[in-house]
């Protein structure tokens, strides 16, 4: 009797949180995924079918196309140079250093701030001006004789958006850091005692011990890396405002609502969206959860 009233009282005090996500979140992902499919254009709705002629002409329009390209290009710099930056400093922090609470500190403090904030400072450091209003970097390497590196940043043409990938890499490199260095902590020290007597070397020791190791935090770190960057948004509108060759899904989608009152089509890029972020997330989940059950 006991443990029927526990557990109705368990299920009374989470049916409300329960049926908030039914609502708000699963009900208007329904939504939005029906006025996808619809021709509504304007303020007042219309809900007329359209089919899939929403998602067929985003794989028709060019600006689509550039989103895709500058997403692709956007997320391979941005979780490439986020792993790569973020297993340095967690190696370099391995080392028992002195002051290693403050430098942890110093490489966390970026997540701490927004993108929007990020974006702000790094439009003033990439800013593209030359001559007497040149500042920033540009500015850095010019007083340090380093001309080779003065560039237009992100009003480069065609590869702007690689540039913009600089203030995400320098934002979540630090997470990556936190990430890797739980790993190594981890590491049982008899395993590199026991490779040092085998006669491996540093590099072979992290080449084929560690980084082995190390692999589902690399996963678990390319997973969240990845679908931040699907989504990024206000850190481009910060450093770049709205500029075509910059262009994204997530601002392709705020102006086609709310700029152009095309709903139908600013949900079926909402869809395509979700769609590419669950495509991968749900494959990590399903192997996560594999994974516990083998333990």
């Amino acid at each position: 009797m006991q443990s029927k009233r526990e557990t109705v009282l368990a299920i009374a005090l989470i049916s409300p949180s329960i049926l908030a996500i039914l609502i708000f979140v699963y009900g208007f992902i329904g939504w939005t995924a029906r006025v996808s499919l619809s021709k509504w254009k304007g303020l007042l709705p219309d809900y007329t079918w359209a089919g899939f002629d929403n998602y067929a002409g985003l794989f028709n329009d060019a600006r689509f196309n550039i989103d895709i390209r500058n997403t692709v290009i956007f997320t391979l710099i941005f979780v490439i140079g986020s792993l790569i930056i973020g297993l340095g400093l967690a190696i370099l922090l391995d080392q028992n250093i002195k002051g290693e609470g403050i430098f942890r500190s110093l490489f966390l403090f970026p997540m701490a701030i927004s993108f929007i904030v990020t974006g702000v400072v790094w439009r003033w450091l990439m800013n593209p001006a030359m001559g007497s209003r040149m500042s920033g970097l540009n500015l850095l390497f010019d007083n340090l004789g380093l001309d080779f590196l003065i560039n237009q940043w992100h009003t480069t043409p065609q590869w702007g958006i690689a540039f913009i990938a600089l203030p995400a890499i320098w934002q979540m490199s630090g997470y990556t850091m936190a990430l890797y260095l739980g790993g190594l902590r981890s590491i049982p020290t008899q395993l590199r005692e026991a490779a040092q007597v085998d006669g491996a070397n540093e590099i072979q020791i992290y080449r084929y011990i560690i980084l082995p190791i190390l692999r589902p935090i690399t996963l678990s770190a390319m997973i969240i890396l990845g679908h931040i960057s699907l989504k990024v948004f206000d850190l481009i509108l910060a450093v770049a405002g709205k500029q075509l060759p910059l262009d994204v899904p997530a601002i392709y989608m705020w102006q086609s609502t709310f700029d152009g009152y095309f709903f139908g089509r600013g949900a079926a890029i909402g869809i395509l969206l979700l769609i590419s972020v669950a495509v991968l997330i749900i494959p990590y989940l399903m192997y996560t959860l594999k994974t516990e059950e083998k333990l």
